[in-house]
């Protein structure tokens, strides 16, 4: 599931063919390393006792409020159900990402790091578009997916998603300060329902200046 070279030499902002020859090769040699990797995984679970209030901006699921804010409980108030998720690229690669080898080789950590973000968003698109088949079937759609730290929604809210999962659920744990380990994980929601739509790559939505996919075109999940 490693996106291709050119999604990788985009994402570390390199037109089009103008990649130095370099950066191809450490790119290639990542992949030698990172390909017989078998620790990607992506796991939901799907929620029907909830209720989405958009003038307080919360969202219930069971017994649990969230506070995710005015954008993500806008964006699936029509929702019938939620879907809470967890995608890793696992352990190996997140570490890598986060290793300053000896030699201070910074461009070949900056490479796994770029690789892991890539490849959990990839697997997170995955599973989105396995979730969307699988409620097609039934007459219903599903809205885009929405994580803690994006959109408005405070990083703390990993604390009360991760309560709705088991100790080490899909190999994530999550730490005192609500960041995940492996740290290439993705954590969240998406609604479901029959008058919900996806809206891919909305950036107006969020204020996160810094993120990689921001103002590109993407070539995520083709609903």
């Amino acid at each position: 599931m490693l996106p291709s070279v050119s999604v990788l030499e985009r994402a570390m902002g390199y037109p089009a063919g103008e990649t130095p020859g370099y950066i191809t090769a450490l790119i290639g040699e990542a992949y030698e390393e990172l390909m017989p990797l078998e620790e990607i995984r992506a796991e939901y679970l799907i929620f029907d006792d909830i209720e989405i209030d958009t003038d307080a901006s919360t969202i219930r699921i069971q017994d649990v409020i969230f506070n995710p804010g005015r954008n993500v409980s806008g964006q699936i108030r029509e929702a019938e159900m939620i879907a809470l998720f967890v995608c890793t690229a696992g352990a190996t690669i997140s570490d890598r990402s986060r290793y300053c080898p000896p030699d201070g080789d910074l461009l070949r950590a900056y490479i796994y790091d770029v690789t892991g973000t890539m490849v959990v968003e990839k697997a997170a698109d995955k599973m989105l578009q396995e979730l969307r088949q699988t409620m097609e079937a039934v007459g219903c759609g599903i809205t885009n997916r929405f994580s803690p730290g994006y959109c408005g929604w405070a990083l703390t809210g990993q604390l009360m998603l991760f309560s709705f999962f088991m100790d080490n659920y899909c190999g994530v744990m999550l730490t005192e300060s609500a960041l995940m380990k492996p740290v290439k994980s993705v954590s969240g929601l998406t609604g479901i329902g029959k008058n919900v739509s996806y809206h891919p790559w909305e950036c107006q939505l969020c204020n996160d200046k810094n993120c990689i996919y921001r103002g590109r075109k993407p070539e995520g999940p083709k609903f």
